[in-house]
């Protein structure tokens, strides 16, 4: 699956003065906090994605109810309208983007650690899981810094994709009864 994300971030060159195994604890808890990190980057997601079904039914019933339409607006309230519609069609999108599953480009090959599911599932399919384990728990430090630098790519599109949205929402929300007010 091809995506819209930037090449992957080159991994990190070891530090000759550090042994590898002493970064393992610390890795673990990188990782598990970018974990949570995207749990609650989807949860932000999903609870804008409500707040915009909400205020968009609360819009369209008031509206549907009083038999209106655009067409009873100005020429600048019209714009308006169709301004606040734009912008919160672009929120749903950005929040739908926002918890879209992201997988890495690259595909798995032997000699590379096993850093996520795909790996895994790739592995499995050449036939050689049983390998591909070996190789990361020798080298586990090296499978832990390419999870985390994915995750972390991970990560920060999610908050690039709710900012987007929330902003976009924000705006739709004003602009929409700014029109009518203007009508």
């Amino acid at each position: 699956m091809t995506t819209l994300d930037p090449a992957p971030t080159p991994l990190p060159r070891p530090n000759p003065n550090l042994n590898p195994t002493d970064l393992i604890p610390l890795c673990e808890r990188l990782l598990s906090e970018l974990r949570s990190e995207v749990a609650r980057a989807d949860g932000k997601a999903s609870v804008l994605v409500g707040a915009l079904g909400m205020t968009g039914g609360v819009f369209s019933g008031l509206l549907a109810g009083r038999g209106w339409t655009p067409d009873e607006l100005s020429a600048t309230a019209t714009v308006l309208w169709w301004v606040a519609l734009a912008t919160l069609g672009l929120s749903l999108f950005a929040l739908l983007l926002a918890v879209l599953p992201r997988y890495r480009s690259e595909r798995w090959t032997p000699g590379r650690p096993l850093s996520y599911f795909g790996d895994i599932q790739q592995a499995v399919r050449q036939g050689q899981l049983e390998t591909a384990l070996g190789d990361t728990g020798r080298d586990p430090t090296t499978g832990l810094t390419q999870a985390l630098a994915e995750l972390s790519q991970i990560v920060a599109r999610k908050h690039q994709w709710i900012r987007t949205g929330l902003i976009a929402f924000c705006t739709g929300t004003v602009l929409l009864p700014a029109s009518l007010l203007i009508g």
